[in-house]
């Protein structure tokens, strides 16, 4: 295990899983090391000396002048498999050797020339705008050692920077290289997340870059909107060349967009694919969205058959397959309300009718007990003080009998209502006052 995590893992830009990493035999059946610098840039060197190194390790390397200093990233047999992707050749000259392991004195010269890096890009940025050069300088990187580093910079056209070099030599006093990338390397060098929630594909993985257009999307229905096109680099995203050659195959499967579809309904123009499900939808208008009817591309081929002999079926639907396609292709997210867990409010401001509180009450008895017959309530003959209530509440039977008292009519009283203490009366005695039994209960005959 190493600070990273396990053998074969490593948290540097562009890194592959080491899988015989627990394999001695494939560890030492190549001297080529893979060492990686800052951000993007590797290097493959030659372990003359037989170190014992492994991956994660910072090692110090040839360079020209001077050494640079690198962390190790691949070792064993992968070294030979990833210099045939990057197309490393062994026969235009010596192979780079490396020297040793990183000093504790190489590795203070190593920070000590990293924190020149910033200061040294703003600076460059403001001597190449005082020489009117149409270039961007994107990066800095000093070597290990310090005496030399690499300017990093875009440009659309050809640039003459002799007179950069000279100016860049004489003020920060080292040797300058010149090295001119692509907005899509930049991008890598940089690093970042892309649209789909994943690091940037030129930044993890991918070496060389291959020159995307258009017809890509055209070709998978994509939307030609240049905002949803174009990745972090500003230009097309790679990505669009993943799936283009699949897209082109299941293409060749399906009727030509060019066909029109007679039936004895009207004419069907082409209005969208499916391709990797292989459905077609068909519009009665060809110039917008009208009747649109989705059917397989079977079904396609059967009535293109049909017209080429004179013979229109009654509607592009033939049987249940088609229904289903139609039904499978619906929006899945029509019926996926926002609000569909809200509460529903009552409207504030209007009041309760007469006898709602009781039929409220009633229905929602009723839906507890899944009877629809109204609860009969009964006077308990336990508890005398808490009766049974009127029929429509209390204030409906106060009403009922200040009417009464005001119009002076004298109606005699049900028993439901005799039970019901009339307001102003005073309340029932409470238990305690009561006579208990026994002798106490004597006393107070007498």
């Amino acid at each position: 295990m190493n600070q990273q995590g396990c053998r074969g893992c490593s948290s540097k830009k562009q890194s592959v899983y080491d899988w015989l990493s627990d394999i001695p035999e494939a560890l030492r059946s190549s001297d080529m090391v893979e060492v990686q610098f800052k951000n993007t840039r590797k290097g493959y060197y030659l372990n003359s000396e037989k170190l014992e190194i492994s991956k994660g390790d910072i090692v110090a390397v040839e360079a020209s002048p001077g050494h640079d200093i690198g962390e190790v990233t691949l070792t064993g047999k992968l070294v030979e498999l990833a210099m045939k992707k990057h197309r490393f050749r062994t026969d235009r000259g010596e192979i780079p050797r490396i020297y040793r392991l990183a000093r504790p004195n190489d590795l203070e010269r190593w920070e000590e020339a990293k924190s020149r890096e910033e200061g040294t890009m703003i600076q460059a940025r403001q001597i190449a705008a005082d020489l009117n050069l149409e270039m961007k300088i994107g990066d800095v990187e000093y070597q290990g050692d310090g005496n030399k580093a690499i300017f990093y910079y875009i440009a659309d056209g050809r640039v003459d920077f002799r007179q950069l070099i000279r100016v860049l030599a004489d003020t920060f006093h080292i040797r300058i290289e010149m090295k001119q990338i692509g907005a899509r390397q930049e991008a890598g060098r940089i690093g970042g997340i892309g649209p789909c929630g994943r690091e940037l594909c030129c930044s993890s993985w991918m070496n060389n870059f291959i020159s995307v257009n258009t017809s890509a999307a055209r070709l998978q229905d994509l939307s030609p909107n240049p905002q949803k096109l174009t990745g972090m680099c500003g230009k097309l995203k790679c990505c669009m060349n993943y799936e283009v050659n699949t897209y082109a195959e299941a293409q060749r499967c399906l009727p030509s967009k060019e066909v029109i579809l007679q039936t004895n309904a009207g004419e069907y123009h082409h209005f969208k694919t499916d391709y990797l499900q292989r459905l077609v939808t068909y519009s009665t208008s060809p110039h917008q969205a009208s009747g649109l009817v989705t059917i397989s591309a079977r079904r396609a081929f059967e009535i293109i058959s049909m017209n080429k002999e004179g013979e229109r079926p009654e509607t592009l639907e033939s049987n249940a397959a088609d229904g289903k396609a139609n039904k499978h292709s619906a929006d899945i997210l029509s019926d996926n309300s926002l609000t569909r867990f809200d509460k529903k409010r009552k409207p504030a401001g209007k009041p309760n009718p007469k006898g709602a509180r009781g039929a409220s009450s009633a229905k929602s008895s009723e839906r507890m007990n899944g009877s629809a017959r109204p609860i009969r309530r009964e006077a308990s003959s336990t508890n005398p003080n808490h009766p049974t209530p009127p029929p429509g509440g209390i204030r409906e039977h106060n009403r009922r009998q200040m009417r009464e008292r005001t119009e002076g009519g004298a109606v005699p009283q049900t028993s439901t209502e005799r039970a019901v203490r009339p307001r102003g009366q005073g309340r029932a005695p409470r238990a305690s006052s009561l006579p208990r039994s026994g002798a106490n209960s004597s006393e107070a005959e007498n």
